[in-house]
């Protein structure tokens, strides 16, 4: 389990393919403290820890996660926003991440307000009621609170700290984000599709 506070920036410095896996490589200021075997979540996206050398750690992503996340598209000198697992009797100050992620959205715009700023995510339909306003969202692992939520789209506020300390000051317009919705709303969202379809209508 996750919070969505990022931890910590990671360089991915190197990439090696087997099979239909791919072995990413992660220059990290914390790796001196990691252990074989433990998760970290990667733009939000849950990776096992598989080998330490020095200050770079290896996981290994599976055809499943570099298809359903943008980790297929990521080239050496990507950025990732990096948090290691939630310890038992620590403050949550985000929201329950899983590190499961959902679908990834595309940014679609930036706006700078005053020191702040509004970013608008467009999200394929077959997720589209799946924000609602003031509600959480994990995006590229970053627990935020959603502040307007339309069908298939949703606005996000990104304070100066976040901002500094995230990859989100990197990544520019268009480009795709891992989305990983609040679990207590994909739970509701679970439940009222399976009455409906019992009624014979369809949830979308």
């Amino acid at each position: 389990m996750f919070t969505g506070i990022i931890e910590a920036q990671g360089e991915l410095v190197g990439l090696r393919h087997e099979g239909t896996n791919v072995h990413l490589e992660v220059r990290a200021p914390f790796t001196p403290s990691l252990r074989i075997d433990q998760s970290v979540a990667h733009d939000g996206v849950c990776l096992t820890v598989v080998a330490i050398d020095d200050d770079v750690y290896t996981v290994t992503a599976i055809e499943e996660t570099l298809v359903k996340t943008h980790l297929g598209s990521c080239q050496v000198g990507h950025v990732f926003n990096l948090e290691r697992c939630a310890v038992v009797g620590d403050r949550i100050d985000g929201h329950v991440v899983q590190g499961h992620v959902d679908t990834t959205g595309t940014l679609k715009s930036v706006e700078e307000r005053d020191g702040s700023w509004i970013l608008e995510i467009e999200h394929p339909p077959a997720t589209e009621w799946m924000t609602v306003p003031k509600g959480s969202i994990a995006l590229s692992g970053i627990s935020l609170t959603v502040v307007d939520s339309a069908p298939g789209q949703f606005s996000v506020a990104i304070i100066p700290y976040t901002w500094e300390h995230t990859n989100l000051h990197r990544t520019p317009v268009g480009a795709p984000m891992n989305l990983e919705f609040d679990v207590m709303g994909k739970y509701v969202a679970r439940l009222l599709d399976a009455q409906l379809r019992a009624r014979g209508v369809s949830g979308g």
